[in-house]
């Protein structure tokens, strides 16, 4: 039973394409094969390969092909896809290095034939399994660690809204009392001036009956309003200690969620094309208890992202193949990858480079050479989420 799956095989002989073509179909359907270079890109875009198979007869042709995809292809870093290539025994120590760096997912010993065919459909069935996985939509441990981490605060905020809204419930009982004998007095003000105005101005009779009146005023209507307003007030002081005591087996379970948290460290990707750079923020970073990837360049950074979600970029403006603007504008068209915050690299000072990040997403800059303090303090400020400081 033939599976369908989007399967493109690249390579410039015509031959080879048809020969892997033909080492498959018995097991999968929607292959398609592409072998003109000048439709690199056409052709993926129009397929969109869940497996892309590069059957190329060198490996620098592999190699160029991929880079060159991801330097002109404005799809090819946000489709999920697997890259296979096929390689003969004198590229197996390459290969095997460049796909434990993750430039490509999988090799098969292909050439000449006679060495590993078989495994070829293996390989395919094995990333088709991982693109299955991927689509189901299971977060990652660093990714659920990053949320945890965006909630560190949550008990913190909770205990102060309870604490305000205590203060403000007694600050209300308090205002309510104090009006109360505010009133009073001023009943008991205005009663004697009455008792003390000139009898031609006012005349009261009978002096008993008036004060009686007051009071029932004061006790049957003013106070009797008081008391209700009051009693209003009581439910909700009560439902503010009724809600911490709910609250508590809730935080926690977001303090577990916080202990896992802090055991995976966040991840922050470094993208700079100076290998004196990378080595020199490699050592800022250090102590900062963060994991850091590397990528030289545009094209690399848009290919790790495909494999790797970082809490956080730091991307240099000046690369040698993709700007670093261009890079950050697409990461940020890719839903998956646009809420990551990204720091601009920069040693220019020049007003429209800064519109330009800004426009595309950037969220702040630094710039060389790089002082450590500020550096690491732009580092913490975006890792724990606190962008608004």
């Amino acid at each position: 039973m033939s599976l369908d799956a989007r399967i493109l095989v690249v390579t410039e002989v015509v031959d080879d394409a048809e020969l892997v073509k033909k080492l498959l179909r018995d097991e999968f359907d929607g292959i398609a094969t592409s072998t003109d270079p000048e439709r690199t890109v056409q052709d993926f875009e129009k397929h969109k390969p869940a497996v892309l198979i590069l059957a190329f007869n060198t490996l620098e042709k592999a190699e160029r092909y991929y880079l060159g995809l991801y330097r002109l292809s404005t799809l090819v870093h946000a489709l999920p896809h697997r890259t296979l290539i096929l390689c003969d025994k004198d590229d197996l120590q390459r290969v095997y290095a460049l796909c434990k760096k993750e430039y490509f997912d999988d090799y098969i010993l292909f050439w000449p034939m006679t060495h590993d065919a078989p495994r070829l459909p293996m390989a395919v069935h094995h990333a088709l399994r991982q693109m299955a996985n991927a689509a189901a939509g299971i977060p990652g441990a660093g990714e659920i660690a990053a949320q945890a981490r965006r909630i560190v605060g949550l008990e913190a905020m909770l205990e102060q809204g309870i604490a305000n809204g205590g203060e403000r419930i007694d600050f209300l009982s308090r205002s309510l009392e104090q009006a109360g004998k505010r009133i009073d007095s001023a009943l008991d003000g205005f009663s004697r001036r009455l008792s003390e105005a000139d009898p031609d101005l006012l005349e009261i009779k009978d002096r008993a009956r008036f004060d009686q009146e007051i009071a029932r005023l004061k006790d049957d209507e003013i106070e009797k309003h008081f008391q209700s307003v009051a009693a209003a007030v009581n439910p909700a002081s009560q439902w503010a200690g009724a809600f911490k005591s709910e609250l508590l087996p809730k935080l926690e379970a977001v303090r577990a969620l916080q202990a896992l948290a802090a055991r995976v460290r966040p991840v922050l990707l470094v993208v700079d094309d100076d290998p004196f750079q990378r080595k020199l923020m490699a050592r800022m970073l250090a102590d900062a208890d963060i994991d850091s990837i590397f990528a030289g360049s545009g094209t690399e950074a848009l290919a790790t992202l495909r494999r790797h979600r970082p809490d956080l970029i730091l991307m240099d403006v000046n690369l040698p193949d993709i700007d670093g603007v261009e890079a950050t504008r697409r990461i940020k068209s890719v839903e998956a990858l646009a809420n990551i915050p990204v720091i601009m690299i920069t040693g220019q000072s020049e007003k429209e480079v800064v519109v330009q990040s800004l426009k595309v997403g950037a969220v702040d800059f630094v710039v060389k050479p790089f002082n450590k303090d500020i550096l690491l303090a732009k580092v913490r400020k975006f890792l724990e989420g606190d962008a608004s400081s």
